[in-house]
């Protein structure tokens, strides 16, 4: 556990704009991430109740971010927050856990896997002393740390009284750019992300549009996954759009039960996912390149 005491150099200057500035903070991780503070870090949060949606937009934007070098903050609670901070892990970025609890204390208690891989891959952070359980007034008290670590925070599902909420509204206090995902206008969980673009809060409707809040026109090109002959022709046949699983196997001459399992290992390379009518349909890849054998195997 390593602790910053204002004025210390590893304490970051953005949590001085704050009212009452935390003294100090606890760390578990690689805290030379702070000195990204605010400028190349970028706060992603969100409902616990995420949807298969919500979840999807939390991964693409925190892994297009990674890629792209800038460090992911969020809360680390159930739902979008634990999305964003597991794609940033997966996509090889940064990730900063800001805990309502003690540094050493996972909340929710099963997130402890994920907790532990931020504090090995990245960084947890709390103003609360080691050992420290979950209160009232915790999670304010949280959200105004993600708020100032960050150049901007994404609202991507939140309810209107939600701490999502009240992160973009501590993050306006502090003059930092607030962004929201637009959602259904019926369902709840967009309630607080609608009133927030109505009141004027950034709209992100692609990944770009997250990335341009940094000044990055499109995310770098990485190197993809190398697909190998009948994974490349399931990608190739999802071109056109979604399609049902019997639909490709018909397409492709192969049996439903081959066709899912190639499909599953698309999906295990991210490339492609489930929707909720139980089609398949391809991810948005802005960030790779796919390379595809014309044999039946991998190059």
């Amino acid at each position: 556990m390593i602790t910053l005491r204002r004025g210390a150099p590893q304490y970051p200057a953005s949590l001085e704009e704050l009212h009452h500035p935390p003294d100090p903070i606890y760390a578990l991780g690689d805290v030379a991430l702070l000195d990204r503070s605010p400028e190349r870090l970028v706060a992603i949060v969100g409902t616990r109740d995420a949807s298969p949606y919500g979840q999807r937009v939390a991964a693409e934007l925190a892994r297009a971010f990674a890629l792209a070098g800038v460090g992911v903050v969020s809360g680390m609670a159930r739902g979008i927050d634990a999305v964003a901070h597991r794609a940033a892990l997966e996509a090889g970025g940064a990730t900063i856990a800001v805990l309502g609890t003690g540094a050493d204390v996972p909340y929710p208690a099963g997130n402890r896997a994920l907790h532990e891989a931020i504090a090995a891959g990245g960084l947890v952070v709390s103003e609360f002393e080691p050992g420290t359980r979950a209160g009232p007034g915790c999670f304010p008290r949280r959200n105004r740390i993600i708020a100032a670590l960050a150049t901007a925070t994404i609202v991507v599902e939140a309810p209107f009284k939600s701490g999502a909420v009240n992160t973009a509204s501590q993050a306006l206090e502090l003059g930092r750019t607030v962004a929201a995902v637009p959602g259904p206008i019926d369902i709840p969980r967009s309630a607080g992300c609608n009133l927030l673009l109505r009141d004027g809060a950034q709209f992100i409707a692609s990944v770009d549009d997250a990335l341009a809040l940094f000044g990055e026109l499109s995310p770098p090109v990485a190197a993809g996954p190398r697909l190998g002959y009948h994974e490349g022709r399931v990608w190739d046949a999802l071109e056109d759009g979604e399609s049902s699983p019997e639909g490709l196997a018909y397409r492709l001459g192969l049996s439903v039960r081959q066709a899912m399992e190639i499909v599953g290992r698309l999906e295990l390379l991210g490339l492609v996912y489930g929707t909720d009518a139980g089609m398949i349909a391809k991810r948005q890849l802005s960030t790779a390149r796919l390379t595809v054998s014309s044999r039946g195997e991998s190059r």
